[in-house]
Parts: C-alpha cells; sequence; structure tokens
C-alpha cells in the first residue's frame, strides 16, 4: 500500500506539461521580423542580443491560450540593464509588437513583482511579504505563476512576491502565455524548464 501512495504522489507532482522540448522552439510564436532576438542555445530559450540594442520589446508567445494554471518555469537576465518578463492571460496587440495584460516582472528590484503591460501601464500591487524584494538570486531563479479565477500570485525560490486579485470583471482571465525581452541596451533573458499544469 505504501508503495501505492508513493506512486501516486509522483504522479500529480510531475502532472505538468513541458511547454519547451529543449531543442527548439516548437509550439511558441515569434512575430515576423522579430526571429532574431528568439533562439535555443544548450537547451535554454534565450531572448534579447547582447550583440546589440533591442529597439523594442520582444515577445516569443505559446500556441494555446490558457485561463487557470500554475506556471514552473527558470529565468535569468544578463547585461546592465536586463528587464523581461513573464506574459499572462495576454493578447498580442493587432498590428504591433506590444502585447496586452498581466506581466510576471524580471528585472533589477522588479523580480516577482506584477505589471499591467500597455493597459494600466503600472505595477498592480506592494509586495506580498517583506521577504519578497530579497527572494532574488545571482543566476537562474525559480518562478512559480498561479491564476486560479481573478486572483495571481506570482514565487521567487519559494517566496510568495506578489498576491493580487483582480477586481475589474472585464480583463480577460485568460490569454496567452509569453517570454519578453524588453528594449534597451544589450542584454539577454534565459528561460528553461518550462512547465504548465492547468488547474
Amino acid at each position: 500500500m505504501k508503495w501505492m501512495i508513493l506512486f501516486l504522489t509522483s504522479l500529480s507532482l510531475s502532472a505538468g506539461e513541458r511547454l519547451f522540448d529543449e531543442t527548439s522552439l516548437k509550439g511558441w510564436k515569434v512575430q515576423k521580423g522579430e526571429e532574431k532576438y528568439w533562439k535555443v542555445r544548450d537547451g535554454v530559450i534565450v531572448g534579447g542580443s547582447m550583440a546589440e540594442k533591442v529597439t523594442h520589446n520582444t515577445f516569443m508567445t505559446t500556441a494555446k491560450r490558457y485561463g487557470d494554471f500554475e506556471l514552473r518555469l527558470k529565468a535569468k537576465v544578463e547585461g546592465p540593464r536586463a528587464n523581461a518578463g513573464i506574459q499572462i492571460r495576454s493578447e498580442r496587440i493587432e498590428n504591433h509588437h506590444e502585447m496586452i495584460g498581466y506581466q510576471a516582472d524580471i528585472g533589477k528590484n522588479i523580480w516577482g513583482r506584477l505589471y499591467d503591460e500597455s493597459r494600466r501601464r503600472k505595477f498592480l500591487t506592494g509586495w506580498a511579504s517583506k521577504e519578497g524584494p530579497k527572494a532574488v538570486k545571482e543566476g537562474w531563479n525559480d518562478y512559480k505563476i498561479r491564476c486560479e479565477g481573478p486572483r495571481i500570485r506570482l514565487w521567487i525560490n519559494g517566496v510568495l512576491t506578489c498576491d493580487f486579485t483582480e477586481k475589474d470583471e472585464k480583463i480577460p482571465l485568460k490569454g496567452f502565455i509569453a517570454l519578453q525581452a524588453h528594449s534597451g541596451p544589450p542584454f539577454e533573458a534565459s528561460y528553461k524548464d518550462i512547465e504548465i499544469e492547468e488547474l
């Protein structure tokens, strides 16, 4: 009986779907003309450029829309003013490079904060705890994003950094997930071990 419990527990812990096969960008969509900003290197998705300025925000989206889910991945940024993020419940703006929707932010002093990209254009709430601003470390960081109805929570390295509940009923609770490389001087944003579990 004990082995059965262990087996079922292991199944529940690995119930997520891999969104990245570590060899290609299959299952992801990049806007025409922005392919140069996205590549796979050593099993990692890399956005941005260390060779040139990134002239505008660029996004790589999932092919599918998601509503309630838990997204888990690892991320890091390199460069003096590196800035990136993970779009959730978002849409592409027609005939534009931008996206509109929630963004789980990545960058100096903003790791684990929730920004409203191209809509309210502001951070939607403060830190969930005093430990939040100190959760990030050098190099790779574990990012967990959980969306349940109007509630969105973010964790960095196991520390809850954001707990936000949307009050505006007109704002969609479903949309694309996207990886962002922000405009700015040469930098790279890297993503790996991307897994989602729909709730």
